[in-house]
């Protein structure tokens, strides 16, 4: 079995790993008829591609501005900020093995057989947010009026600010997708029309509480998917370096591990092998890494230049609200 781990120690650029490891698995997928690898190598070949000719980024984020600069002129008290970034090349693995191994246990789970290779590939789709965007908004105390509750206020502008971006992005040359969480309506708060498009963590948050509100958009100028996700700056503290960030990976571990008992060993060589690629990148010790412009102390302290475990940052926009900062361009 070919696996990223494999290639993480030789000193390459990422976009020489992910190269490498795209012909090596391609090469495997063909000679074992892996169908599912195939799969996976188009994946990587989509990573690679967009790591490649990324110049699209500059009109995307350029125009993702145009409503940073509205939210400046409509919103001045508020202090917020705009991060962009594509996945980085560890977590985007990470995801896509992890959809493999969900949608088989899903599938065996229901019906106790093991989906086709055309199964599962209808039920996995595209990943949508390997690009992402950030919003996120902070209401300063300076501008609370007396009485008034700072959390209350940050969601009332959050909402608000939501139900303006799908309208303004629209005239950008972006489209919403229909992509909500399953089960589960997102607040009132949002405009009725607009509620198929979001999924309100907020509302309702992950088992590990998660907070945010996502949405995504399909770039019809670069013909890409994109996620933009809308958090005050609690929420955002709250996933980066929170209890949320720390929970959310032993979490995920124990999932990992409960379906792994589930799904018999053996039976299935694509739930099998995405598992095993899975709980190898989240046994990695990021300090024994030998990958050009990257560098580790531990898991925690990391200096990552290249993508490789940080996502790599398109455009950071910073309005630190009225009086702190009047010029926009």
């Amino acid at each position: 079995m070919v696996t990223l781990n494999d290639y993480l120690y030789s000193g390459d650029t990422v976009l020489k790993i992910l190269q490498r490891y795209h012909n090596d698995l391609k090469e495997d997928a063909m000679k074992t008829k892996n169908g599912v690898d195939i799969i996976h190598c188009n994946f990587l070949l989509q990573l690679t591609e967009l790591l490649e000719h990324n110049d699209f980024l500059t009109s995307q984020s350029q125009r993702l501005r145009e409503f940073y600069k509205y939210m400046s002129n409509e919103y001045p008290f508020l202090a917020f900020a705009f991060k962009g970034r594509i996945k980085s090349l560890i977590r985007a693995e990470e995801k896509f093995n992890g959809n493999i191994v969900e949608h088989v246990y899903d599938y065996y789970g229901k019906n106790h057989a093991f989906p086709s290779v055309t199964e599962l590939k209808q039920e996995m789709g595209p990943i949508r947010d390997l690009i992402a965007y950030r919003i996120v908004i902070s209401m300063p105390a300076c501008h609370l009026k007396d009485g008034e509750n700072r959390d209350e206020i940050e969601l009332k502008y959050l909402y608000k600010i939501a139900n303006e971006l799908p309208g303004f992005l629209e005239e950008m040359g972006f489209s919403a997708e229909i992509y909500g969480i399953p089960g589960k309506d997102p607040s009132d708060m949002i405009t009725e029309t607009l509620r198929p498009y979001y999924r309100d963590y907020i509302k309702n948050p992950s088992p590990y509480g998660y907070r945010s509100l996502h949405i995504t958009f399909y770039d019809n100028q670069s013909r890409s998917y994109l996620e933009v996700q809308i958090r005050t700056k609690q929420m955002d503290d709250y996933a980066e370096i929170g209890p949320a960030h720390h929970l959310g990976y032993e979490k995920r571990q124990d999932e990992e591990r409960s379906r792994r008992d589930t799904v018999p060993s053996g039976e299935c060589t694509y739930f099998d092998e995405a598992y095993e690629r899975g709980m190898l990148l989240q046994g990695l010790d990021l300090s024994k890494l030998d990958v050009n412009m990257f560098g580790a102390v531990n898991n925690q302290l990391v200096n990552d230049g290249c993508g490789l475990y940080r996502g790599r940052l398109i455009l950071p926009y910073e309005h630190l609200s009225r009086f702190q900062n009047d010029i926009i361009d």
